[in-house]
């Protein structure tokens, strides 16, 4: 049984406007010490995923679907039995370090209130297990850092300490948002080299939510694109790198700059995802794709299975597609 599940998972949300389909029809499953990278623009839907999951959806927002972690369903489940699987279970870094602590608690208290709260440990206790996380996510001069407050931190030090709040209590999987986002490149490579780390230790599962290729590559196992809320394709990262078979994929691996392409004009993929409260008739990213045809102006391609649990929903057919079921 795989650690989670997700199966035609829905995720709408109502607004003045009209009913926005945020994320429709999603599938994946995760195993155990395995890292799922999502990928794709923004509102794609990658964040709303994750908070569905997490039972952090707005207000205004309803879910469908399954989303099975170790066979429990989790979506739309009481206040009360999410509280008992957040953090304990599921544990999630947000995407912003430089608003996701409170500024006028020290990050020691902060540290500690999750060990208290979670793991019913007294000050004493949850002071020195806060101190051993630091340290785990290497952080300098961990004991001193408990008593300070996180205006004196660096951005990358405290995406370490989200990162050790959200592994205090050793949670099954860890979901992260963008957890390199504002960080310079020599930090986004220390967080990503930690990561790797903390799955490595702890066998914990992670999804990694990003728009940056270059993370994915240098930690996921398996890679989920997304476009306008749904599955454009999905397989291993070496499958995904080296044989895409989406023009949607395809067009965000040619926009990544390389050594080879120093002085020259990166390709891009042209023009705006669709407005999701008016998706066109077929195949939402018919507008934008260099391959369209006819019949993608009319029918929305089926996502289709092929090859060892790949996916993919297209009608164009690459010479390299092989093996479709």
């Amino acid at each position: 049984m795989s650690l989670l599940e997700v199966k035609d998972l829905q995720v709408h949300f109502s607004t003045p406007d009209g009913d926005v389909t945020a994320v429709n029809n999603l599938n994946f499953s995760l195993e155990a010490g395995q890292t799922l990278g999502i990928v794709g623009e923004s509102g794609s839907g990658k964040s709303q995923t994750a908070f569905s999951i997490m039972g952090l959806l707005a207000k205004n927002g309803r879910t469908g679907g399954e989303a099975l972690f170790e066979g429990q369903q989790v979506l739309n489940l009481p206040e009360r039995e999410l509280n008992r699987i957040r953090a304990e279970k599921i544990s999630m870094i947000f995407q912003d370090p430089m608003t996701s602590l409170n500024p006028y608690m020290k990050v020691g208290t902060q540290l500690m209130e999750v060990l208290m709260l979670h793991k019913g440990m007294g000050k004493t206790e949850a002071f020195e297990e806060s101190v051993r996380m630091l340290d785990a996510v290497k952080m300098p001069e961990s004991r001193k850092r408990m008593d300070m407050y996180p205006h004196e931190f660096s951005g990358g030090m405290r995406q370490r300490v989200m990162i050790a709040m959200a592994l205090l209590c050793r949670p099954k999987l860890l979901i992260a948002d963008e957890p390199t986002t504002a960080l310079d490149v020599t930090v986004q490579a220390q967080i990503m080299d930690l990561l790797n780390d903390l799955k490595r230790d702890f066998n914990t599962a992670i999804i990694m939510i990003t728009h940056d290729l270059g993370v994915v590559a240098g930690i996921c196992d398996k890679v989920l694109v997304m476009y306008a809320g749904q599955t454009m394709e999905y397989g291993t990262t070496d499958e995904i790198f080296y044989k895409p078979t989406h023009p949607y994929t395809i067009g965000l691996l040619e926009s990544i700059p390389t050594l080879k392409t120093e002085g020259a004009i990166l390709p891009t993929i042209q023009g705006n995802p669709p407005n999701l409260l008016n998706l066109p008739v077929g195949c939402p990213f018919q507008e934008r794709c260099t391959h369209v045809m006819d019949s993608c102006r009319q029918q929305m391609p089926e996502l289709t299975h092929f090859g060892n649990g790949r996916q993919r929903s297209c009608l164009w057919q690459p010479e390299n597609l092989t093996g479709e079921a």
